[in-house]
This record gives structure tokens, sequence and C-alpha cells, in this order.
């Protein structure tokens, strides 16, 4: 029995646990040095949570319009934490001055990118 809600709103996130999928959305406008920690500790008990069953691990995007180098630490930390489970990691609607920087850093090969839901649900099938 889980002791986690399957679906957790704060003002910095979204979390929506699926059986084989974890959903986080980053409520942003801006993922910077206060909001990464407060992310990492919010998001990370589902990760272990959702343990080996998680085959998908996908981060919003789309309403974040800044990121630090902490917001992409805290990017980086959470796709190693559940591709350790076994999870693919997606990043969904992600403005493009983001991929943009996603790319300048070269974290962009870590993620598969799905900038529609069509996009995304094609991924969910791979």
């Amino acid at each position: 029995m889980s002791a986690l809600p399957p679906t957790k709103k704060t003002t910095l996130v979204d979390i929506n646990l699926q059986p084989t999928l974890l959903y986080v959305k980053f409520v942003g406008p801006q993922v910077g040095q206060r909001e990464s920690p407060i992310i990492s500790q919010e998001v990370e008990p589902y990760i272990r949570e959702a343990g080996k069953s998680m085959k998908h691990f996908i981060i919003d995007l789309q309403s974040v319009t800044f990121m630090s180098s902490m917001g992409l630490g805290i990017c980086i930390a959470l796709r190693h934490k559940a591709a350790a489970s076994g999870a693919k990691s997606v990043l969904y609607g992600t403005p493009k001055e983001l991929l943009a920087l996603f790319a300048m850093m070269k974290i962009d090969k870590l993620y598969s990118f799905a900038k529609d839901q069509r996009e995304l649900d094609a991924l969910l099938l791979k």
C-alpha cells in the first residue's frame, strides 16, 4: 500500500503517478536556485515509490520560461534517478529557448522530446 497520494499539487510542481508512468509538471515560470531543491524534495519520493514499474518519466516544461544551472541540474538528477529504475525520460512541451539551452549544454541527449500530446503519445507506445 502506497503512502503517497497518486497526485500532488504544490506551487512549484504537479505530480501524477500512474501504474507505469510518472508525470511531473514544473509550474514555473522559473526553475532556479530557490525552486530546484524544493522540486527535487517533492519528486524524489514519487520516483522511489514508482520503482521498477515506472516505464516513463515525463517532465512537463510548458510553463517554464527560465531555468538556471540548478534547474538544469535538477532535471539531470531526476532523470538519473528515473533511469536507475529503468524508466525512459521525456521532456514535454519544452519552450524553444529551453530546447536551445539543453542542446548547448549537451543535455538534450539524455531525453526524448515531445512538443505536443501526439508526439508524447507516440513516445509512450515505445
